[in-house]
C-alpha cells in the first residue's frame, strides 16, 4: 500500500500528476491510496491509477482503519504537519522533504524558488523515482450535453488580489464575441455575481453565465472540448494546460515560474508584469492591474495562430525522463 497526501485544490492536484504516475510507474503492484478532499472525486478520475481515496480537507489527524501503509509519500508541503500527519499512521517508509522539526532528516531539502511540477519530481528523484514533469494530460471525457468549441472567460479566483476587473473580462468577452466566439463565462456558485457582471458588460445572452451551473468534472468536460481559455491564476488554467486547449493566463502577484504552464508550450501564454510591491491583499494586485486588455487581446492571437500551425501532439516514450538526480 502506498499512501499520497496531496489534499489541496485543483491547481495542486494537475500539477502533481506526474509524481503521482511516476509513483504508480514505480510500483505497479501496489494499491495507491491519494489523501485528498472528496470533492475532487471527478478530477482523481481522470488522472487515472489512483485505487482508493481517503477523504480529507486539509492536514490533521487522519483516521485511517487498516494497517500502517508500506510506504507513505508527502506531495503535500515541506512539514512538519504534514509529515506529522502522514507519520500518525505508521508507515514503514516516508518520502518527504528533510525538515529536522518533524524528525524527518532523510530527503532533499526544500526550494522556495521551484515551479510546483518540478518540486515534486526532484523530491521523487532524490528517492530513485524518475518523473517526467511533462506528464500533465488528464483523459479526456466525452462532451455529452455541453457546449464544445467555446471561449470560456473565468474572471474569479480565491484571493480577490488575483482577480482581473471585471470591466476587462468583459472588454476582452466582448470581442471575442464580435469575432464570432461563442463565450461563456465560469465560476462556482459564490463568483456568479462578478460571472453575471461580465455576460452584462459585453453584452453576452443569459444563457452564456454558466458559474455555478458545472461541476468539477462538467468544468473539466467544457474545457477539454474548448475553442480558448481566459483566466487568472487558478485551476481551470492547469485544465487548459491539461487539455492543449489555447489558453491566456493572467498572474499577479505570484510568478508563473512558479504555477504557470511549463515551457515550449506556445498555446499556453501566462502574462505577467511583476514582480511589484506587495498591496493589502483587498484589491487587485498591481502586477494584474497593469495588464490591459489590448495586451491580452494580443495574447489570444498569439495563442490562437500558434494552436492552428500545432500538429496533433506526440505521445511521449514510457521512459521519457526530466529529473534524474541520484539519491545522495
Amino acid at each position: 500500500m502506498i499512501l499520497v497526501l496531496r489534499a489541496l485544490g485543483v491547481g495542486d492536484l494537475a500539477a502533481g500528476v506526474p509524481a503521482l504516475r511516476a509513483l504508480r510507474a514505480a510500483y505497479p503492484d501496489e494499491e495507491l491510496a491519494l489523501v485528498a478532499p472528496r470533492w475532487l472525486s471527478p478530477l482523481i478520475d481522470l488522472v487515472g491509477g489512483v485505487d482508493r481515496l481517503v477523504e480529507a480537507d486539509g492536514l490533521g489527524h487522519l483516521r485511517w482503519p487498516g494497517p500502517p501503509p508500506e510506504l507513505a509519500v508527502n506531495l503535500h508541503g515541506r512539514g512538519p504537519q504534514s509529515h506529522r500527519m502522514l507519520a500518525g499512521v505508521g508507515p514503514r517508509r516516508l518520502l518527504a522533504f528533510a525538515n529536522h522539526e518533524a524528525g524527518h532528516e532523510d530527503g532533499p531539502p526544500w526550494r522556495a524558488d521551484e515551479h510546483e511540477v518540478d518540486r515534486w519530481c526532484r523530491m521523487l528523484a532524490w528517492y530513485g523515482i524518475p518523473a517526467d514533469r511533462g506528464d500533465l494530460a488528464l483523459a479526456r471525457p466525452v462532451a455529452g450535453g455541453l457546449p464544445a468549441g467555446v471561449s470560456v472567460v473565468h474572471p474569479g479566483a480565491k484571493a480577490s488580489q488575483r482577480r482581473w476587473p471585471p470591466e476587462r473580462f468583459a472588454a476582452v468577452a466582448r470581442t471575442l464575441a464580435g469575432r464570432g466566439h461563442r463565450v461563456v463565462v465560469t465560476g462556482n456558485p459564490g463568483e456568479r455575481g462578478i460571472a453575471e457582471e461580465v455576460a452584462r458588460r459585453a453584452g453576452l445572452p443569459d444563457d452564456a453565465v454558466l458559474a455555478g451551473q458545472t461541476g468539477l468534472g462538467e468544468l473539466a468536460t467544457l474545457v477539454a472540448h474548448a475553442r480558448l481559455v481566459l483566466s487568472g491564476d487558478t485551476g481551470i488554467g492547469h485544465l487548459a494546460t491539461a487539455y492543449a486547449t489555447p489558453s491566456v493566463l493572467l498572474f499577479g502577484p505570484v510568478s508563473p515560474a512558479h504555477w504557470g504552464p511549463p515551457p515550449g508550450r506556445p498555446c499556453h501564454e501566462a502574462l505577467w508584469v511583476g514582480p511589484r510591491p506587495a498591496g493589502d491583499g483587498t484589491a487587485v494586485h498591481t502586477a494584474l492591474a497593469e495588464l490591459d486588455v489590448p495586451a491580452v487581446l494580443a495574447a489570444i492571437d498569439r495563442v490562437t495562430r500558434a494552436s492552428a500551425r500545432a500538429a496533433p501532439p506526440a505521445q511521449p516514450a514510457p521512459s521519457a525522463v526530466l529529473w534524474a538526480e541520484a539519491a545522495p
